[in-house]
């Protein structure tokens, strides 16, 4: 597993708040609220029609297929939503769940959409987004235009001209019977900062309206929660299944490569002493001694192999023991401290020992340290796992390196890997994993 090295990242000249007024941020979310009162008015009359027509004909048989069409239509037009929050709101939502009938034929299609939640979920997104929709519409246009008219005051006020004097605009219509004109240097000036501190505060407004919309889309028109825990059950067992399929290849070559080549010469070294042991004591002694040396070098080839699939005093003696062997086979001084009331689940530690062994490896590998730490610990329902050195850092699990893989494999038990790793170090990995699997 190797560490990617990058350069730290440079932070914008320009802050954010000056930023946010022409970000294209701000105004792809002012373009979604502005045609979101159309589309939401098409929505609404949609599904308030198709409800009621179906639910006026349940006394005959039209209302149910009536009914299922228009949750049918809901949906279509719940995926154009979708679609237009990917686009505008940088949303990452996926489709919901397809609509699957128990029996064939039409009325099994009608008995599954009348079924799905899904399809009533869209159907219920229709009637309620329209009044927020024409709310979140009015604000933003009424804030939008009015900060930048105002802003921009001062090069287009001249375009009202007084009929008196000069140019100018009547902005509060009269007052004492006079009309209050926006035509000193002074009057242009104060309008133009009340309009600076609109257009400031706009985009900010714009996204908390957005906010809003994005909890509607991703709670009515995004799958239901038991349908993504399923996908991501899925997700994670074909990464253990992966995982699994690489380490059986790992061990399958090692034994090929190391051991079993070992035991192979060895037997053929056994039989050429055999073969001398009339004509040349001396010399069948040597080869003896020599294939004596090969058994040691396989038993210990053999040990590391299983230390590797599961060592022994982890089984024997928990994570404590089992990390400060590790500990002692790190390139660098390493502190080991291992606070734990109890020990966790099986499957749990064997994960816990091996992400700190990957991790230690990294150290040794490619860190460049002179010092490491190693700490466990228990918070409420999780363990969790911290390996820290003085490193050089730089350090980017989202670049496809080994962090990336453990990462996948953390994740496929609920865990978490976070990364902070500067360039210049020092570099601090925290994983978290469930106390029971």
């Amino acid at each position: 597993m190797a560490l990617d090295y990058g350069s730290p990242t440079r932070r914008p000249f320009v802050p954010q708040v000056l930023r946010a007024p022409v970000g294209g941020r701000t105004w792809r979310e002012f373009g979604y609220l502005m045609l979101s009162l159309p589309i939401s008015l098409v929505f609404f009359s949609y599904a308030l029609t198709m409800f009621v027509a179906g639910v006026g004909l349940l006394v005959t048989f039209l209302g149910v297929p009536v009914l299922a069409a228009g949750l049918a239509g809901g949906r279509a037009l719940g995926a154009m939503e979708r679609a237009r929050a990917r686009g505008l709101l940088d949303m990452d939502i996926r489709d919901p769940e397809p609509v699957r009938g128990t029996k064939p034929g039409l009325m099994g299609w009608v008995g599954a959409v009348l079924k799905s939640g899904v399809s009533w979920r869209h159907l219920a997104y229709g009637l309620v987004h329209f009044p927020w929709a024409a709310f979140a519409f009015t604000v933003a246009l009424a804030f939008w235009s009015t900060a930048w008219s105002l802003f921009l005051y001062p090069l287009w006020q001249w375009v009202f001209p007084r009929y008196l004097d000069q140019p100018g605009i009547s902005f509060t219509g009269e007052i004492d019977g006079r009309n209050f004109y926006l035509d000193t240097p002074f009057e242009i000036g104060a309008t133009c900062a009340v309009g600076l501190v609109l257009v400031l505060a706009t985009p900010w407004l714009i996204r908390g309206l957005t906010s809003v919309d994005r909890l509607l889309v991703a709670g009515l028109l995004g799958p239901s929660r038991m349908a993504a825990r399923v996908t991501e059950l899925e997700s994670d067992r074909g990464v253990v299944v992966d995982t699994a399929a690489a380490d059986l290849r790992r061990i399958e070559r090692d034994l090929h490569d190391g051991a079993q080549a070992r035991l192979v010469a060895l037997a053929m070294d056994l039989g050429l002493a055999k073969e001398k042991l009339a004509e040349d004591p001396q010399a069948a002694a040597r080869m003896v001694d020599e294939a004596h040396g090969e058994v040691k070098t396989a038993l210990q080839e053999l040990r590391d192999l299983a230390r590797g699939i599961h060592p022994a005093v982890l089984t024997d003696r928990g994570l404590d023991a089992a990390l400060s062997a590790v500990a002692s086979r790190c390139t660098v001084p390493v502190r080991v401290e291992v606070d734990l009331p109890a020990r966790p689940a099986a499957a749990i530690e064997g994960i816990a020992y091996f992400t700190v062994s990957e991790l230690l490896q990294n150290v040794s590998k490619h860190s460049a340290a002179r010092t490491a730490s190693v700490d466990v610990w228990r918070s409420r329902d999780r363990l969790m796992l911290q390996v820290a050195d003085d490193g050089r850092g730089g350090a980017d699990a989202s670049a496809g390196s080994g962090l990336a893989g453990l990462a996948e494999r953390l994740d496929a038990v609920d865990g978490i890997l976070a990364v902070e790793s500067p360039a210049g170090g020092p570099t601090t990995v925290t994983a978290e994993l469930p106390w029971r699997g």
